[in-house]
């Protein structure tokens, strides 16, 4: 059986924080290696933001090797925060729809666990007449 990611809510302050933390990052590399595309680290931090929130290149595309490793790093990582993100909002809704769901199931499994009970019961006192009836009386045709 594969393995499958669970998504959860409380990843999503940890992921938030870590990718502000990238994009201060990022945004000081660019301002380093970019210095005609990113001149300042303020354009940095926009160019850094552009970046993980899909909308782009702001200013221009990078120059360098060093850049364009930034720039897809910053990218993959907004394309991952944005699924995060949009998992974790979705779950609000789906875990409503589940809490009610298995409110339902729960109760009918207890109900349903109540006729099982009470038919063992029954076959119970039905097996406990027939062991205390004995043997069967002779079938007629048979004997004497």
């Amino acid at each position: 059986m594969p393995r499958t990611v669970t998504i959860s809510r409380r990843w999503v302050i940890p992921a938030l924080a870590g990718a502000g933390a990238l994009m201060l990052i990022t945004a000081g590399a660019a301002a380093a290696v970019e210095t005609d595309t990113v001149p300042t680290l303020g354009r940095g931090l926009w160019w850094s933001l552009a970046l993980m929130t899909t909308v782009g290149f702001i200013g221009g595309p990078p120059q360098t090797l060093i850049g364009e490793g930034i720039s897809a790093v910053l990218m993959v990582s907004g394309f991952f925060l944005l699924a995060l993100v949009s998992a974790a909002l979705a779950s609000l809704f789906v875990r409503e729809d589940e809490q009610d769901l298995e409110a339902r199931e729960g109760a009918a499994y207890r109900v349903l666990l109540e006729e099982v009970r009470a038919l063992r019961a029954q076959v119970t006192q039905v097996q406990g007449r027939l062991d205390g009836a004995g043997e069967p009386p002779p079938e007629a045709g048979h004997g004497a």
